[in-house]
């Protein structure tokens, strides 16, 4: 069998393909519109324990970041401007919004000074320490299924995601529509 120039470069594009979808899935997060967000209980950078569980009855934005992240640092003014637009706003099935940020990091004096820095105000910060950055393998990475920063889900009034990755405009889109 004579192997041409065309023959490789056609294996090479079907792997190439195969490798860029395969990371595509990979990537995704593990839950999906309409399932239950599974319940956790942390420990909130004020020292306090947060049970997810304990803030049904409101809009809950888990944002798992990084202080490492750049994407995510460019974020952040705009959650800011999301949270302080909503913090106090009342909705049809629902009493309020909360924003639970949710830090994959490996040193938690920088997670802190980014948190300060990007005066990201709202009670809800979650140190999700890593041993690697490169497999995501903190606790609620794994139990959420991230595998890249920023990843977002968007929790209803009963604890079910109803958006996976929506930008902030989406969440923003998402909450005028629901606000009295």
């Amino acid at each position: 069998m004579k192997i041409t120039f065309n023959t490789v470069l056609n294996v090479l594009l079907v792997a190439m393909i195969g490798l860029f979808i395969g990371r595509y899935f990979y990537k995704q997060p593990r839950f999906v519109n309409g399932e239950p967000a599974p319940d956790f209980t942390a420990t909130t950078i004020s020292g306090e324990q947060l049970q997810l569980s304990g803030l049904r009855g409101n809009y809950v934005l888990l944002d798992f970041w990084g202080s490492w992240c750049a994407p995510c640092r460019k974020e952040n003014p705009e959650l800011v401007q999301l949270y302080s637009k909503y913090k106090n706003a009342r909705f049809e099935q629902a009493e309020g919004f909360r924003l639970v940020s949710i830090g994959i990091e490996e040193n938690e004096a920088r997670w802190r000074n980014a948190i300060a820095r990007d005066g990201l105000h709202w009670p809800y910060h979650i140190l999700d320490k890593a041993t690697s950055l490169r497999f995501f393998d903190s606790e609620l990475a794994q139990q959420f299924g991230v595998k890249q920063v920023p990843t977002k889900y968007l929790l209803n009034e009963k604890g079910q995601i109803i958006a996976v990755n929506p930008s902030v405009e989406e969440v923003d889109r998402l909450l005028r529509e629901r606000a009295l």
